[in-house]
């Protein structure tokens, strides 16, 4: 997109959100029947947006659904406000929802669009998550044919997938899923949770927040509802584990901008050579900072 470009906002003939009306209510109304039945994949008619496949169309398409004039808009992609998958589709908001507003601060947003991480502020009731999926499906990694996917979900058959981590365990002696990690909703539907890392994943129970997950190239939505049980796969004898982020001597590592000890780290190797951990959500590290008022924090990340 030509940042100097600027969308024709005052002509009549513009919509706003960039989707027409008869769409956003299509979109809208498979949210609901998502809503309804806890991880069930609903079909929608997913529209041609003017980005790659693969680039968020899937949750861009249920984000423009909900955005309205008043609304205040975060996007994340990879924990990072200001990667290029975040900034353009932030400015393809500005552009085309006029009246909107957006932000870096995940508690000033009530809808917040996040492309491989969950925001480390516990979200609220007032709030929706809209999650970008590439693959929604987490059978397809042991059953090629759709149609025998539904049965197996209808069923709730998810041996084969059992068996799947089962093969971690012999080969690893640990489930070496990293993230998607297949995730059960309300006893029944298993959901791929998108490829937010595991460290993400118990975030999703009992949120109180609405986690709407959308995948454009495969034309489906589904929800984990607020104050929903989102339990993980796995076994009584082998326990589903989250990234521990230890050091040499066993011990937890901290952000080594805000020293949280709580977040998810990314680790960053300067040209030097020296390791450096920090968090991987910049608006929750920003946040920290200014309230430890830390005189090594940076503006920027290195």
């Amino acid at each position: 997109m030509n940042p100097g470009y600027e969308l024709p906002v005052d002509n009549v003939n513009y919509n706003f959100a960039f989707l027409d009306e008869f769409a956003k209510r299509e979109i809208r109304r498979n949210i609901l029947k998502a809503i309804s039945i806890p991880g069930y994949q609903t079909p929608y008619a997913s529209r041609e947006m003017p980005m790659g496949r693969g680039f968020g169309t899937g949750g861009l398409q249920l984000t423009l659904s909900l955005l309205g004039a008043g609304d205040t808009l975060k996007v994340i992609d990879q924990g990072a406000d200001d990667s290029v998958n975040a900034v353009n589709l932030r400015q393809f908001v500005e552009l085309t929802c006029p009246g909107a507003n957006t932000t870096e601060r995940a508690a000033e947003a009530n809808i917040i669009q996040s492309r491989h991480r969950i925001p480390e502020d516990k979200l609220t009731a007032d709030q929706i998550l809209v999650l970008q999926v590439p693959t929604p499906d987490p059978l397809t990694i042991v059953e090629p044919s759709e149609a025998r996917r539904k049965i197996m979900h209808g069923e709730g058959d998810y041996a084969p997938l059992l068996t799947r981590l089962y093969e971690d365990i012999v080969q690893f002696d640990e489930i070496a899923i990293s993230n998607r990690y297949p995730t059960r909703l309300n006893g029944h539907y298993v959901i791929d949770s998108s490829p937010i890392p595991r460290f993400d994943v118990p975030k999703m129970h009992q949120s109180a927040a609405l986690i709407l997950l959308g995948a454009g190239r495969e034309r489906k939505i589904y929800a984990v509802p607020p104050f929903t049980d989102a339990v993980p796969l796995a076994f009584e004898d082998v326990a589903f584990r989250t990234e521990a982020f230890l050091d040499s001597k066993g011990e937890r590592r901290q952000c080594d901008r805000c020293t949280s000890v709580t977040s998810y780290l990314d680790e960053i190797i300067h040209p030097d050579g020296s390791r450096h951990w920090q968090c991987s959500d910049t608006g929750y590290c920003n946040d920290r900072c200014a309230q430890l008022q830390n005189a090594e924090c940076e503006e920027a990340r290195p």
